[in-house]
């Protein structure tokens, strides 16, 4: 089975304090197939970007993180394409789906990959595969 990883999910993974339920998730599963999409890789750097104003120095760090979750991933970080855009579009034209995650899902929906966010809620609608390793009962499936 593979994985998209959401930008909280990336984020929660760099954390000194890590949730216990996602760290022993990503850990049961880490080599097993799992992607980042190219918007989790925007909404990072936009954090990061918008954190420069008020602390440079906890941004600078930020960036050398996401650079190298860039390297680490580089042959897995996904693009949005065309399949995944028209899921989206299918799923939003009666009841919107919230765009960046709602292409991520869209995305792992097209790949047959389970979409792992803590914010299931947004995107259970849509049938996509999801998971919620902050979850105690998921984090152990």
């Amino acid at each position: 089975m593979a994985y998209l990883l959401d930008t909280n999910i990336i984020s929660e993974l760099r954390k000194p304090r890590c949730d216990a339920n996602v760290r022993q998730w990503y850990t049961s599963i880490e080599g097993a197939g799992e992607y980042i999409s190219s918007l989790a890789v925007g909404e990072l750097t936009r954090g990061i970007h918008q954190l420069a104003r008020r602390d440079a120095p906890q941004a600078a760090r930020l960036s050398d993180w996401l650079n190298v979750i860039k390297e680490e991933y580089a042959s897995r970080i996904i693009p949005v394409d065309t399949a995944a855009a028209i899921v989206w579009g299918r799923w939003s034209a009666s009841d919107p789906v919230p765009v960046a995650d709602g292409l991520m899902a869209a995305t792992a929906y097209v790949n047959d990959w389970t979409f792992v966010t803590r914010n299931v809620k947004d995107v259970e609608r849509t049938g996509v595969r999801t998971l919620n390793p902050f979850d105690p009962a998921a984090a152990s499936s």
